[in-house]
């Protein structure tokens, strides 16, 4: 009977920050929404246009940098629109639609991470052998992976949770769709859910970092093997922006998703969920670039031509 009586939203209410200064942050978040599209689009650009960038650890960065772009536009469109708007409703189906987005792109940069770590492992571990290993059509083959796991596994969570009845306050304390805030909401028991978000949760989050660790753990027991400094400094300068790019994408997400009782407060998840969805997607052409002087290089070809 109560069941019946229940009446199932047709819509949220996205709270997002502050009405102060909205002028303000709809400009910061604008030209941060211009430079991470701009910077991404050249990166894949300067891979797809440069023939000596044809490599494996280059096609899994234009990857990345493709996954990046959709990533951020996601949300930060749906943020800078409510930024001058006082409507901040968005429809059911938006709102399934947006978090289906944002899981999937979100776990397909888990696993490219993943892999990036594993190219860079056989590149210095197996120097001799990494073109027999690490072809294109591997390259390839991973990456789709990546792609297709955010796909299924991203389903299946986001069609358990908006499987539960929503009846009551329609309010999320958040700028987007996040899971969590969504779940807090349903007027029925969540414990199954929540167990769900966590058993997901560790499998796009703990299980690929497994593999970045293991990789990296026998990457610097090679290193540390080589007898000269230079020779060392080199193999450890071709990981350093994977590794800056990991430890803030994995760091930001762990404190969000593997604790699903810890953030009372969404102002706090706010934040944080900035950090991952608008400035790292921003730092990544940066970090990858300015550390690296063939990318450098090939860019000032392409900007030339």
């Amino acid at each position: 009977m109560a069941q019946k009586n229940e009446t199932q939203l047709s819509e949220f209410i996205l709270l997002g920050f502050s009405a102060n200064c909205q002028p303000f942050l709809f400009s910061i978040f604008l030209m941060i929404y211009f430079f991470t599209l701009t910077g991404n689009m050249m990166i894949i650009a300067t891979v797809s246009f440069e023939p000596k960038l044809h490599s494996p650890m280059y096609l899994f960065l234009r990857s990345l940098s493709l996954t990046e772009i959709f990533y951020i536009s996601v949300t930060l469109p749906r943020m800078l629109r409510d930024f001058l708007h006082s409507d901040r409703s968005i429809s059911f189906i938006g709102c399934a639609a947006q978090l289906y987005f944002f899981c999937f792109l979100g776990t397909t940069e888990c696993f490219l991470l993943a892999f990036m770590a594993y190219d860079r492992f056989v590149a210095i571990c197996h120097p001799l052998h990494y073109m027999i290993i690490m072809t294109k059509t591997k390259c390839l083959e991973l990456s789709l992976g990546s792609w297709l796991s955010g796909i299924f596994l991203s389903l299946m969570q986001i069609s358990y949770v908006f499987s539960l009845p929503f009846c009551s306050s329609n309010v999320i304390d958040h700028f987007f769709c996040d899971i969590l805030p969504i779940v807090k909401l349903a007027c029925a028991d969540t414990f199954a859910n929540e167990i769900a978000i966590l058993v997901y949760s560790s499998l796009v989050i703990p299980l690929p970092f497994l593999l970045i660790l293991v990789s990296y753990v026998r990457i610097i027991n090679s290193v540390l093997k080589i007898p000269s400094s230079a020779g060392r400094k080199k193999a450890f300068s071709t990981c350093g922006s994977h590794l800056t790019s990991v430890t803030l994408f994995y760091g930001t997400a762990t404190i969000t998703y593997l604790k699903t009782k810890s953030i009372e407060t969404y102002g706090g998840a706010k934040v944080i969920s900035l950090l991952y969805i608008v400035f790292i997607p921003m730092l990544n052409p940066l970090i990858y670039s300015l550390r690296n002087s063939i990318i450098k290089n090939a860019m000032f070809k392409l900007i030339k031509r």
